[in-house]
């Protein structure tokens, strides 16, 4: 079979789940040609219909957008708890200071932004003013120096805001479970439905060989996961890959599949996604 085209990100959790696949230790898994883009990159593609990946790493709020040609993988992406995003500001305060202000997203297409503006609806009286949309490495600089009044951040600003002497107003991921009791649903592995249910089961299967694997021998992966991680602290990328990967990476699950329709069905009410079809989560 002639290799499979992938695209992830570079960030630590993904690379370290598809780190065996990708270097073909995976025993009778499709070889893979892989690309690395950041999310909002692949979510248009993803969108747009006129990309050749077979595989992308997308997020969960553009399923509504992509389920006809694309199914959703079981497994291989990152949802849990106590991971959300957070709104940063330079001062302490409530989500009330946020009225009419400005505010950076890293994407309107990003399950993030769904997540903020599901938390906005109840605690930002009259809304937000202004959403800018910039890359989420640049957010924390433009809080900091007063471009912006807020920034909807991801990843592993969790870990680093404070260097930036910002705040945590808010915690998207804690609002949300503690209004759903659901994990946080955030990254998706999604796949061509054209390339037949038998491929797509093969690839089900090789992403969970892959991240058990790694979980298996953590040190196998770690020159890929340092390699790509644009000069992140080793000490963050272990708590990345600590937060981002976990069960729910290996098998969505019951909760798992809860928290994506979860999402999506109250999005659709907001008027922010198209609503889904009955069997669109459905696999293969």
């Amino acid at each position: 079979m002639t290799k499979l085209k992938i695209a992830y990100s570079p960030c630590p959790n993904d690379t370290f789940v598809f780190d065996a696949w990708a270097h073909g230790r995976v025993a009778d898994a499709p070889r893979l040609d892989v690309t690395f883009a950041d999310i909002d990159v692949t979510n248009g593609w993803a969108e747009g219909g006129t990309d050749d990946h077979d595989v992308l790493k997308v997020s969960y709020a553009v399923l509504p957008w992509i389920l006809d040609e694309y199914a959703l993988l079981p497994c291989g992406g990152a949802l849990g708890r106590g991971c959300g995003p957070l709104v940063l500001t330079r001062e302490p305060g409530s989500g009330a200071d946020l009225a009419g202000k400005t505010v950076a997203v890293p994407s309107e297409r990003s399950t993030a932004y769904l997540l903020f503006r599901l938390w906005a609806a109840e605690s930002v009286p009259g809304g937000v003013g202004n959403v800018v949309v910039m890359p989420f490495h640049e957010i924390m600089p433009a809080v900091r120096d007063g471009r912006v009044d807020a920034g909807l951040v991801i990843h592993e600003a969790r870990f680093t805001y404070k260097g930036y002497g910002l705040h945590c107003l808010a915690d998207m991921g804690e609002h949300w479970e503690s209004t759903t009791g659901l994990p946080i649903p955030l990254g998706a592995i999604v796949a061509r439905r054209s390339l037949g249910a038998e491929t797509l089961e093969r690839l089900a299967e090789a992403a969970r060989t892959s991240v058990r694997m790694a979980w298996d021998d953590p040190e196998a992966s770690r020159p890929y996961v340092l390699e790509h991680a644009q000069e992140m602290d080793p000490k963050v990328a272990d708590q990345h890959i600590g937060l981002y990967v976990n069960e729910f990476t290996a098998d969505l699950g019951e909760h798992g599949y809860a928290a994506v329709r979860g999402l999506l069905t109250r999005a659709a009410a907001e008027g922010l996604v198209p609503p889904l079809a009955p069997d669109a989560l459905s696999f293969p």
